[in-house]
């Protein structure tokens, strides 16, 4: 089974936060494949990944570019598959993945304004639960770090 962790935005937008988690998960060693929901999302991301701090990025890759997807220690797609070979999967928006049992950990980061975005996590939550993985619940605190609340 996965340890699934989910990330309850409140404070910034997904293009704000999630290059911050995206960081500390390369900084621990991972590789990632990021899950979009929509592919008119890849751009802003990899915008994002790109231009997140002054003195600095995050290497990565993206559908539609002419990178090989194997060689990105982060792979933005709006497809299921593990291009780059990653152990952690961020689904980001409303985005799902069937084979999260595939990764070590899969992090579901949801915008807490979104009602529906909201009711998705919810109903991921208790289908995860059902399956048998490992959960936890980190919500955004007011200074834009996080706090675990389950």
């Amino acid at each position: 089974m996965s340890e699934v962790r989910f990330y309850h935005l409140q404070q910034q937008s997904l293009y704000q936060a999630l290059p911050l988690l995206v960081r500390k998960a390369l900084d621990n060693g991972k590789r990632i494949v990021i899950r979009v929901s929509d592919a008119a999302m890849i751009a802003p991301l990899s915008d994002a990944l790109w231009s997140y701090r002054d003195d600095g990025f995050i290497p990565h890759g993206a559908s539609g570019d002419d990178l090989s997807p194997a060689d990105q220690p982060v792979f933005i797609t709006a497809d299921n598959d593990n291009a780059n070979g990653a152990d952690m999967l961020i689904l980001a928006s409303g985005s799902d993945n069937a084979k999260i049992g595939d990764f070590a950990l899969c992090c579901e980061v949801f915008d807490g304004r979104n009602v529906d975005e909201v009711q998705e996590a919810r109903k991921r939550w208790k289908a995860y639960k059902d399956a048998g993985h490992d959960i936890t619940y980190w919500q955004q605190t007011e200074r834009g770090g996080w706090e675990q609340k389950a």
